[in-house]
């Protein structure tokens, strides 16, 4: 495939998934921030949301700044598993399946920290630590609205100022 073919695929592709984020996001946001408000979750269940949220914690960790727990990453990721990132349930099934046959039935979250990191290095090759490693970090700085990043944790740590302020650079635009 030559590149022209492949940027133009790439640039279509891109096209039509921002058209589809435009016109679905909302409702999804909308949802997600109920859920949220609730205390609940669209994809996870609660013992779900307990593990990966111990596990987001771990990966991006608290320690003198807020961590993945503080911004609420788990959010972020149980909107995107039924949302832009549902091709990845059956990593998250599989991933959920592989730690109660390592930890014998006994939920992640409720394992030590050290424990809880041993297990982490021993997978840390695998798809589902991969994805959500990826999920943590995406849920960290991602826009509020998506439902991580609380109160703009994230773009706080990074030093990211999303007030839109613009200057204009010197010189005149208008000339009358």
């Amino acid at each position: 495939m030559s590149d022209s073919r492949r940027n133009f695929l790439f640039k279509t592709v891109g096209a039509s998934s921002a058209a589809w984020l435009t016109a679905n996001w909302p409702a999804q946001v909308a949802a997600a921030e109920k859920a949220q408000a609730m205390g609940s979750f669209t994809y996870f269940t609660r013992e779900q949301a307990a593990d990966v949220d111990a596990m987001a914690a771990q990966i991006y960790p608290t320690t003198d700044t807020p961590g993945a727990r503080e911004a609420q990453v788990i959010y972020f990721i149980d909107l995107a598993l039924v949302t832009f990132a549902q091709d990845k349930q059956h990593v998250y099934a599989k991933g959920f399946a592989d730690l109660a046959s390592t930890t014998g039935g006994k939920a992640f979250a409720a394992l030590s920290s050290a424990d809880q990191i041993a297990l982490l290095t021993s997978i840390e090759k695998t798809p589902f630590f991969r994805t959500v490693r990826d999920h943590t970090i995406m849920g960290m700085f991602a826009a509020p609205q998506h439902g991580g990043n609380f109160k703009k944790i994230g773009w706080t740590q990074i030093g990211y100022d999303d007030s839109l302020n613009f200057r204009a650079p010197f010189g005149a635009y208008d000339k009358a």
